[in-house]
Order: C-alpha cells, then sequence, then structure tokens
C-alpha cells in the first residue's frame, strides 16, 4: 500500500503555493506515519508541518507515494526524488521533478513551468499541458536536463530543452517558442508545430520535427533527405515507456524520408552533424529532421 497525501484545505481558502520540496520516496520510505506528517515543508514562504495542511496515510516502505486532490499550486512534486514512484492524479505546480536523479513521477494532468529543469536520470510522465522551460536550465545555469527521459502528452510552452546536455524530452502536442535553445546534446521530438526560432545556438543533439516543418533561423543548412535509422529505434522505446497512449504522436509517425538540417553555424560550431539521436552527445554540429518543406533552401 502507497503513501497517500490529500490536502486538508480547499484551495480557495488555503495557501497560494505549497512547496513539496524533499518529499519523495527515498528519503520518507523509513520513516513512520507520524514522522512523515511532521516533515517540513512551506506554505507560501513560511515553514509548516506536512501534517496541517496534507492528509498522511498508507504506508511508504513500498516506495511510492499517490498525491489525490488538487494540487496546482503545490511546486517541487518529485523535485530531487533519486529512487521509488510518485502519481498525482491531477495537475502540478512549478519545479516537478525539478534535479530529479532516477524513479519514476506520472502526473495524470498539467504540469507548470520548469518541468524537470535540470534533471538528470528517471522518468517523467506528463498526461496534458506543460509550461514553460520543461527540461530547460534554471536561470543563471548554462545545463538543462542531463538524462533521463520527460514525456509530455500535450503542448509545451517556451524554451523546451533549453541548454538540454542529454535525455529524451519528447511532446506530442505543439511547442512554444525557442524550443532546445542553446542545446548541447539530448533529443527534443515534437509531435505538433513547433513554435518560432526552434534550435537557436544549438551545438549538438538533435531536435525532431515530426508535424510541419518549423521556420528554421539563417545558421542551418539543408543536408539529406532520409529517414533515420534511430527514428525507429526512438519511437519504439518511446512506446515502450508508455507513450502508445499518447495518440497525437502516433497520428504524427512520418511516412517518408525527412529532410535534415546542420546548425547552427552562428554558434561557433564545425563538422558534418551529429550520429544517431544526439542523447550521447557525440560529435558535430546539431541536427534538426523535418518534414519536407519547399520554403527553406
Amino acid at each position: 500500500m502507497p503513501l497517500t497525501l490529500t490536502p486538508l484545505v480547499p484551495p480557495a481558502g488555503g495557501p497560494l503555493t505549497i512547496d513539496l520540496d524533499g518529499i519523495v520516496p527515498d528519503r520518507v520510505r523509513h520513516l513512520d506515519l507520524l514522522a512523515i506528517a511532521r516533515l517540513a515543508i512551506s506554505a507560501d514562504g513560511r515553514p509548516c508541518p506536512l501534517g496541517d495542511l496534507f492528509t498522511v496515510a498508507g504506508r511508504a516502505t513500498d516506495g511510492r507515494i499517490e498525491c489525490h486532490g488538487d494540487f496546482s499550486r503545490v511546486q517541487r512534486i518529485g523535485s530531487g526524488m533519486g529512487a521509488g514512484r510518485i502519481d498525482v492524479s491531477g495537475s502540478v505546480g512549478r519545479h516537478a521533478a525539478a534535479a530529479m536523479t532516477g524513479g519514476t513521477l506520472t502526473i495524470g494532468g498539467h504540469a507548470g513551468d520548469w518541468l524537470a529543469a535540470e534533471m538528470t536520470g528517471g522518468e517523467v510522465h506528463v498526461a496534458g499541458d506543460t509550461g514553460d522551460h520543461a527540461a530547460a536550465a534554471l536561470p543563471g545555469s548554462d545545463r538543462g536536463m542531463r538524462g533521463g527521459m520527460v514525456l509530455i502528452g500535450g503542448a509545451a510552452g517556451c524554451l523546451a530543452g533549453a541548454r538540454m546536455r542529454r535525455g529524451i524530452l519528447a511532446i506530442a502536442g505543439d511547442c512554444g517558442p525557442a524550443a532546445a535553445f542553446e542545446m548541447r546534446a539530448g533529443t527534443v521530438l515534437v509531435g505538433g508545430r513547433v513554435g518560432s526560432r526552434p534550435a537557436l545556438g544549438m551545438r549538438r543533439g538533435s531536435l525532431i520535427a515530426l508535424a510541419a516543418a518549423p521556420d528554421l533561423p539563417p545558421g542551418f543548412t539543408r543536408g539529406a533527405r532520409w529517414m533515420p535509422p534511430f527514428l525507429p529505434l526512438l519511437l519504439r522505446r518511446l512506446e515502450r515507456a508508455g507513450w502508445h497512449a499518447e495518440r497525437s504522436l502516433q497520428e504524427r509517425r512520418p511516412r517518408g524520408p525527412l529532410q535534415q538540417w546542420h546548425g547552427d553555424r552562428l554558434s561557433g560550431t564545425s563538422g558534418s552533424g551529429t550520429s544517431g539521436s544526439g542523447a550521447q552527445g557525440s560529435g558535430g554540429r546539431g541536427e534538426v529532421w523535418t518534414v519536407a518543406h519547399p520554403g527553406h533552401g
């Protein structure tokens, strides 16, 4: 039986924000319920015990936490998690899975800004949309996501995968401006439309656009038109991770060759492109893969 957390106060009468940083399975699994209820969290920036704001029930010994009720004002769910599993039935606030190193976080609704920021391992599954800066670097940092897998069932905001170093970010819906900004390695895959200025300053890694081709920055040059062998392998990996439930991506699977683009030359890179999905950050320039777009020459 997992540990369950349920908000005690209706959102209209509760604090504006609650910070659950540190309430993760690998920290609480050896504690009894009384000790867990006494763990310090913060509400509107003021410290308080977990049990003042949440009903704490079940057991944490199996490494699982379930969150029931409205968690849309709750920040940092799964932040720093290294093992175990957290399942949230609805939506969550900002910084979910930030700096996560292992384990699995599933979100049944939407997620706020900074989802999986600077994550280094584990898996994050979001059924709905997410805000800005998914899998990106925090302000002042040059290192975004550095490992693991983030699967978003809906749309994502701007700067998704910004300064990403390693790992996979898959977005089934549309994506906002500046996706893969200053990307250094890893893979960003978008099943819907990609916003303006994608891959600006990219040096390595891969951005894959499966719907309409985005308007790339001028620092990109046309490469070959072919079906890269890593793409079917990547899609099968996503399916094994549960991506088969995301219908929008299934409908937009490429039926023919993709156009390869090398760049960004304005970032000072050189070479003939990367090999594979870019998840390990090997070699040369970054790559963007798009459907055929006669407007680019």
